[in-house]
């Protein structure tokens, strides 16, 4: 974790997703630091809400609570920003580590507002995923803080908004996060399960996941009461909650450094590989075969679209799948996936002359 200089892995932030009274942000801070399984506190004093009227956060009056935190039990401090004024407040009270929430980072605006105060400060700044999936709107975000001379730098993988979706809060959407780290891999990159699931029984399969996904750290959040919080109540838990599914978690080497273990997984990735050149060569055959379709289907005027015929085929692929232990979302979505991309291909036959 060196480009945050905290040192281990995994970092471990927790605390309130709201600061709400001194005495409740005290209180599960000291309950926290007892746990000896936290790194840093988070507390949310600004609280952009989706709609007015919600609690919104009791503002600058709560950062004095912080610095008592920090003078009481030793842990640094993080708060969310989202604008100028915001960074200046924070400076000014000693905080520690500052993030960029989700519905900031869509907006380049406000990313660069935030990157221009925060010139010449050396301070390790955390930027969440935005609301959308959006990587292009991600990597921006970043590359604002980097252009603005920040070095200290970490992502937050929080999920993504989905009309559809019906288990968690927000979609995890885990490759949007792989791509990330794929282009920035110097980013450490920290899970946020309570923002992706929404609600406290999913927490620690969430957290497991990116650990096995060699994630660099967990932001989970933590309060003395959670069914009274004023915000986010059901995806919060009490810090003795909290331990325990820290303990709970396996945190494996992401690369073993048994010679004889290494040996396997590299047996292991070179069939991944050839299954992986198979799958390619078998779709290029599929879409010159749909290429052909396209043709006899303009020689006899004949609509790309077979209605029936796709309900057939996405059907006989759910139950094979099904039958192979992949799930029906899975299946669905490759199928619909190759499905578009051989009407694509069927398309530029009959456009052409």
């Amino acid at each position: 974790m060196n480009v945050l200089n905290f040192g281990k892995k995994p970092l471990l932030i927790a605390g309130p997703c709201s600061v709400e009274t001194e005495e409740q942000v005290i209180q599960t801070a000291i309950r926290l630091k007892n746990t000896g399984k936290i790194d840093i506190l988070r507390g949310g004093i600004w609280k952009p809400r989706t709609r007015p009227g919600a609690f919104e956060g009791v503002g600058k009056k709560g950062l004095p609570w912080l610095q008592k935190i920090k003078e009481l039990t030793g842990l640094p401090v993080a708060v969310e920003v989202a604008k100028s004024e915001h960074v200046e407040l924070c400076l000014e009270y000693g905080i520690d580590v500052l993030w960029i929430g989700a519905r900031t980072t869509v907006n380049p605006f406000a990313v660069q507002e935030v990157a221009d105060s925060l010139k010449g400060v050396d301070i390790p700044v955390l930027l969440k995923n935005p609301i959308n999936p959006d990587l292009s709107l991600w990597l921006g975000g970043m590359e604002r803080l980097q252009n603005a001379g920040l070095t200290r730098l970490g992502a937050i993988h929080r999920g993504f908004s989905f009309s559809g979706e019906k288990i968690y809060r927000n979609r995890p959407h885990w490759q949007m996060a792989i791509d990330f780290k794929t282009e920035l891999p110097d980013i450490p990159m920290i899970n946020d399960p309570s923002h992706i699931c929404g609600r406290r029984d999913l927490l620690l399969k969430v957290a497991q996941k990116a650990m096995d996904l060699n994630f660099d750290g967990l932001m989970i959040e933590s309060h003395i009461s959670p069914d009274n919080a004023w915000s986010d109540a059901a995806q919060q838990v009490t810090p003795e909650d909290y331990a325990t599914l820290i303990d709970a978690l396996v945190i494996r080497e992401y690369d073993p450094k048994d010679v004889k273990e290494k040996t396997k997984l590299d047996r292991l990735r070179k069939e991944i590989d050839m299954i992986d050149d198979e799958i390619m060569n078998i779709l290029a055959s599929r879409m010159k075969i749909a290429r052909e379709i396209g043709a006899y289907k303009k020689d006899n005027n004949m609509t790309i679209l077979q209605t029936e015929r796709w309900k057939e085929v996405l059907q006989k692929f759910i139950e094979r799948g099904c039958q192979n232990g992949l799930s029906e979302e899975f299946i669905t979505r490759i199928i619909k996936s190759i499905h578009d991309e051989s009407i694509e291909q069927q398309e530029s036959v009959m456009t052409s002359e």
